[in-house]
């Protein structure tokens, strides 16, 4: 069996995340709480099964991997370091460039 990875939220990403969090609630009514429900499951995922992301093909950082969220249609930019999953970006799929990672 696969041990779970402890999950770390960079600044930067906590960040993206809040600022999507708030948007969302104000602008979804239909679904006020799916960016955070939305990452709950990934995360859960991706803490047992880390690899499922695709290279992240720009990033500077070595190891960074991205899944897309497509219910809300954002990528979720993380790499793995010893026993963490380091979460470093939630960035929306039409913005024309990756974060700087």
């Amino acid at each position: 069996m696969r041990r779970q990875l402890q999950i770390k939220i960079s600044d930067a990403a906590s960040a993206h995340i809040e600022a999507a969090a708030e948007w969302w609630a104000e602008n979804r009514p239909s679904a006020p709480g799916a960016i955070r429900e939305d990452l709950d499951r990934i995360l859960g995922l991706l803490s047992v099964e880390p690899g499922i992301g695709t290279q992240a093909r720009s990033a500077t950082l070595p190891g960074v991997r991205r899944v897309t969220l497509s219910r809300i249609r954002y990528y979720l930019y993380y790499r793995v370091s010893d026993d963490f999953l380091e979460v470093l970006a939630l960035w929306h799929t039409s913005r024309g460039r990756q974060p700087d990672l």
